[in-house]
This record gives structure tokens, sequence and C-alpha cells, in this order.
């Protein structure tokens, strides 16, 4: 066998394999998701989980994928093992938008919403920063900006939807009355831990799989170094969350830990293969800081978010990318500022006005008895515990 060969052969297993431990991240995304609205929801939630893979998915492998690259030649490995990694990326963006609308959106405009994300806006911003870019060339180009496995070209596209999704659909019944803001408790907690450890181990295959290639020696480092920056960033976002809501309430919220750890992994998603094995630490605790904060901010701004999902995704998608051109050698921070400002307002403008005309056709919104019902009964037919009383 030749050497040209083996790389091949390495790298295409390499990249199958990454994108098992992404497609884990859907089991995780529903499980969290799962956890933390009322009981009365839960089949909704991971029916929607569910559909988005297969939904997604399939808009990706019809349309995203040619329009993001341009084409599927690929000599470094496998066409179809590159598609495949590609492709467990897509349903990402659309995930992180259905936790924050969950227990009042419906199946149906989300699922046509889903449709335009992977075959349409998540592939145009995928074009412009790691595909074919169309803006080559142009005042617009951003293709200069680092973001290794997506801290802006995922977690903010998705946030960014997400933000115009809770300004359109709005919050949940009986969420803010007046001034006062009802807490509503998670529902099982042990699953919201299954599905954030999930998410943390797909992560591994998000970020180290971006590297591209693992057949060399210098390959094999700089996957392995991406890898353990990834984890330590997670480590120090769940530990400064820990030590933020002891020092404030003297309590342990494990609900604020892992969504302090999901910070940390989002913070470093664009530079892990940059740095030395010291600074995730400094990013992943400052995502956790802003994780703590942001949630208390989004809720005094009455923005409705079930899981946390616009501090996690879209605050640390910004600040990881921004990270990235403060502390790695050689990336300009202007790039990635402008990378950062590019995308926000294409991702957040175009999910507004299409989130905008589906809700015209098809309403987004659970009518208030249904909410008051849970959406299991009237969206699903199916409920996950049927033997326990649903709460308000």
């Amino acid at each position: 066998m030749i050497e040209a060969d083996f790389q091949y052969i390495i790298d295409t297993f390499f990249a199958l394999f990454a994108m098992v431990l992404i497609i884990f991240m859907v089991p995780g995304f529903a499980m969290l998701e799962a956890g933390l609205v009322r009981t009365k929801n839960v089949t909704s939630v991971v029916t929607i989980n569910t559909m988005i893979y297969a939904v997604a998915s399939m808009a990706f492998l019809l349309v995203g994928y040619s329009y993001a690259f341009g084409s599927w030649d690929n000599d470094a490995m496998s066409k179809w093992a590159a598609f495949l990694f590609q492709m467990a990326f897509v349903g990402k963006t659309v995930n992180i938008m259905s936790g924050g609308v969950s227990e009042r959106v419906k199946i149906i405009p989300l699922m046509i919403f889903t449709v335009v994300m992977a075959a349409l806006i998540y592939p145009t911003v995928v074009n412009i920063t790691w595909g074919v870019n169309m803006l080559e060339g142009s005042m617009l180009d951003i293709s200069a900006m680092h973001d290794l496995a997506g801290s802006t070209v995922i977690h903010s596209t998705g946030g960014w939807a997400l933000l115009a999704a809770i300004l359109i659909i709005g919050s949940r019944k009986g969420r803010y009355v007046g001034d006062k803001i009802r807490v509503i408790p998670a529902s099982n907690i042990p699953l919201v831990v299954l599905g954030a450890l999930l998410l943390w181990i797909g992560w591994f295959g998000f970020n180290g799989g971006s590297v591209g290639s693992i057949s060399t020696k210098e390959n094999a480092d700089a996957v392995a170094l991406t890898i353990m920056n990834t984890n330590t960033a997670g480590l120090a976002g769940a530990i400064i969350a820990a030590i933020i809501m002891y020092a404030r309430y003297k309590l342990f919220d494990i609900t604020m830990i892992l969504n302090g750890a999901l910070g940390g992994l989002v913070a470093i998603t664009a530079g892990p293969d940059l740095y030395d094995i010291y600074t995730p630490i400094l990013i992943g605790a400052i995502g956790g800081v802003l994780v703590v904060f942001a949630v208390l901010l989004f809720d005094k701004l009455k923005l409705d978010d079930p899981v946390g999902a616009l501090s996690v995704h879209l605050v640390n998608g910004i600040w990881g990318t921004v990270a990235v051109g403060i502390f790695a050698d050689d990336v300009s921070l202007i790039a990635q500022l402008k990378g950062v400002a590019v995308v926000g307002v294409f991702a957040f403008g175009i999910s507004y006005i299409v989130l905008f005309i589906i809700n015209k056709i098809v309403p987004f919104r659970a009518e208030d008895d249904v909410q008051v019902e849970g959406l299991d009964v009237n969206e699903c037919g199916v409920e996950s515990y049927p033997e326990f009383k649903r709460a308000i």
C-alpha cells in the first residue's frame, strides 16, 4: 500500500469517526431540552430534535452541501465521508434555536424553517467562510476570520436565528407577569446531565474532526491538542459557573454549571488548534461567567429562553471568535470582529424575514390553551409521562 492511499484511508476513517461523535449531539440536545422543559412538553421536544436531524440532513444532502462547497470532489478522503462530516453539523444550528423556543412552538412551521436553514441560510454562512466564498475580493469578504469548528459559523448563526424567533414568537404563557419572572423548574435533572455530557463528548468530534486530517504525526498532534483544549475550556466553564452560583446563592445549580461548561465549549470552538494548554482555561472561564450573567440579562429583557441557548451559543459564539483575535498569534482581531458582524447581520436579518413570512402563513406559536394542556397531547398524541399530573 502506497503512503497516499494509507493517508486517504486513515483520514476517511477519522472523518467518519468524528461524524459519529457529532451525531451523539443529537440525543445530547434532545435529552438536555427534555430535562429542562415541563413533563407535558417532553415528547414534543424529542420529536422536534429527531425531525431536525432528518429534515436538515436531507435538505443539506439535496441542496445545501453543493451550494456551500461548490463540489463534492475531495482528494484527501472519500467524498462521501467529507459530506457526512459536514452534514453532521447542519442540524445543530436549528437545535440551538428549537431549544430556546421550546414549550410554545409548533412542529410544522419549525420544520419549514429547518429546510430553509439547512438549504440556504447555514450553507450561505459556510460558503463565505469555509466554502467556495462567493464574497471573495469584496468588502464583505470574511474568509480571513479563523473559526475552526464554528463558534460563529454554527453557534452564533443558530443563536441569531433564535433571537429572531423569540422576538417573533414571544415568551411562554405565564413566564412573565408584569415585572415578575415566574420560575419554571426543570422536570428531569438526570436527563439534563446526560444531555449535556453527550454534547460534551460530541464536541471532541466537532472540534477534533475539524482539523481535517490525522494521518501524519503533525496532524495527529494537532488533533490531540485541539481535543485537549476543547475539554479544558469545558472544565473551566463548569468550575467558574459553580463558583459564581455558590458565591451568589450558596447553592450549586447543576443546570447553570452545565451551561457554564457548554459556554466554555462554544467559546473554545473557534480556535482550539491555535492555543497553548493554558489559554483555554481563561477562555472557558470567561465563557462560564458570560453564561451566568447573560441568562440573568435575557430574563430581565423578557427574552424567554428555557434552555439558556442565547447565553451559551450566541454570546459565547461571539466571545470565542473574538478571543482568537486576542490570544492567537497571526490572527487579526479586526478580521474576527468583521466576521462576527457580517455573519450576525446576515443570519439575524434573513432569519427574521423568513420566520416572519412563515409565521404569517403557519403561526409558530401554540395557542394559550394548548400551552396549558401541553404540546405533547396536541402536537404528538403521545405523552412521555402519562401517569404524572401535568403542571400548568
